[in-house]
């Protein structure tokens, strides 16, 4: 299964929220070769390096919920940005939810937990579902922002970094393996199925947090 980069996205400028939030965010995101689809098909685009905590250029400041090794880089869909355009009446550009990678052909959100993608020189794994919080609430200034991003559901998906090196927008995506035990970013985001949070607890090669964000969901769902 292959698709494509179309932008590659680092923080444009930080965006205070006041003492009531993060002080500062890093979600204002935009393609690292200037408008979206400047650069694609990789014939002008820009090489950005990726090591294990990210893109260079880029940077995370609530470290408490956002970025590490298991969250270094964030991607979205295409096709859910578009539907998100038709619904909210305004273009969502490339970095616009705050994604480093805006996508095309492969399933993002629907993608297996440790399935490993080759972006350029650069190898991912699947790791967590986005969580919609207050910062993402604020920044896009829409009412019930978060209950219309959680019931929709395709929220993208975190990826840890296996193997550091560039890559670029247009840049294919190819996804050269998928875990056999089928549990999908989705799955683990919706947290309903018990089997399913159980199968990844299982796992041991799993990101750390995909352990921790499974446990959770299921002490919830056998609760009382």
């Amino acid at each position: 299964m292959t698709g494509t980069v179309l932008a590659v996205c680092v923080v444009h400028a930080d965006v205070p929220f006041g003492r009531r939030a993060v002080v500062h965010s890093g979600i204002d995101k935009r393609p690292v070769d200037g408008p979206a689809g400047s650069g694609a098909c990789g014939t002008t685009s820009t090489r950005v390096d990726v090591h294990e905590l990210g893109i260079g250029g880029d940077h995370c400041r609530d470290t408490k919920f956002h970025g590490g090794l298991d969250q270094a880089v964030y991607a979205y869909d295409e096709a859910e940005a578009q539907y998100w355009a038709g619904e909210l009446g305004v273009p969502v550009p490339p970095g616009r939810f705050g994604e480093n990678l805006r996508t095309t052909g492969v399933p993002v959100t629907d993608a297996v937990i440790g399935s490993r993608w080759r972006v350029g020189t650069v190898t991912l794994e699947v790791t967590i579902a986005r969580k919609p919080c207050a910062t993402f609430a604020r920044w896009m200034d829409e009412p019930r922002w978060i209950r219309r991003f959680t019931d929709r559901g395709d929220v993208g998906a975190y990826f840890r970094v296996v193997e550091p090196g560039v890559f670029r927008s247009g840049d294919a995506v190819a996804v050269e393996s998928v875990p056999p035990h089928g549990v999908t970013v989705r799955d683990l985001f919706r947290g309903t199925d018990a089997t399913a949070m159980a199968t990844l607890l299982d796992e041991p090669d799993v990101a750390p947090k995909v352990h921790r964000d499974a446990a959770a969901a299921l002490k919830s769902l056998r609760r009382p």
